[in-house]
């Protein structure tokens, strides 16, 4: 039997490394699980978890991203009190923080569909989803990881990040959707490497301070539509 429930967990606001420890600790013991199965006649079905917080302003950059991506040298970073990191999955430089809606699935995609690149268009689909709810139109690029939308003067700006790792079809990491973030902390950097398009979020696109939790809901009805899973809501 296949274990389509995912559990979800919003763990408020956390310091980035808090949880990249958090998300290390499950992917590891769903991967130690899945090996144990191999060899045993009484399989466990493994947990899939999505992880939802909020971050202390942090830039992270991926396994394949360029440095000279950051505009801040190390003491500009101290001085404003970001922090950063080099981390395990892919993509280039973005920021987190305060305002952002942090997604990490924890997956074990056995439970629903091996296939890697189906998994990130499904993401894009509940980014694209939620977005409708709010008579935006989000789109993706071909080429380039996200989701986008036009602004008021029709220029295509990034309101989705994505970067993920996966081992033995576990995924982590996963989307950094800008809800209502101080957008002028992507001005020290070269967001995911791309020069020429800017970044936006939700409520500067409808001019709105937006509810956080209210559109967390939104995105939670749709990320189980998407993946065909029932979500169960745990402290």
């Amino acid at each position: 039997m296949k274990n389509n429930k995912i559990i979800l967990r919003d763990i408020g606001k956390s310091s980035f490394s808090d949880a990249w420890q958090y998300q290390e600790e499950i992917f590891k013991q769903t991967i130690d699980q899945k090996i144990k199965n191999r060899s045993s006649e009484n399989k466990i079905d493994t947990n899939n978890f999505l992880i939802i917080t909020e971050h202390n302003p942090v830039y992270t950059i991926g396994k394949s991203g360029n440095i000279t991506n950051l505009l801040l040298n190390e003491v500009e970073l101290k001085t404003q009190g970001i922090e950063f990191y080099k981390i395990n999955r892919g993509g280039d430089i973005t920021y987190h923080g305060p305002g952002q809606i942090m997604g990490y699935p924890i997956i074990d995609l056995d439970n629903f569909f091996t296939d890697i690149n189906l998994y990130l268009r499904k993401l894009e689909e509940v980014i694209i989803n939620t977005l409708q709810s709010y008579d935006l139109n989000g789109f993706t690029i071909k080429g380039e990881t996200g989701v986008w939308v036009k602004d008021n003067n029709g220029l295509s700006k990034k309101v989705c990040a994505f970067g993920i790792r996966a081992s033995r079809w576990v995924t982590m990491h996963g989307f950094s959707f800008n809800v209502k973030p101080e957008l002028n902390y992507f001005k020290n950097i070269i967001p995911c490497g791309i020069k020429d398009k800017g970044v936006t979020s939700v409520s500067e696109l409808k001019k709105s301070d937006i509810e956080m939790n209210e559109i967390k809901q939104v995105l939670y009805e749709n990320f189980a539509k998407s993946f065909s899973a029932e979500l169960v809501y745990e402290n």
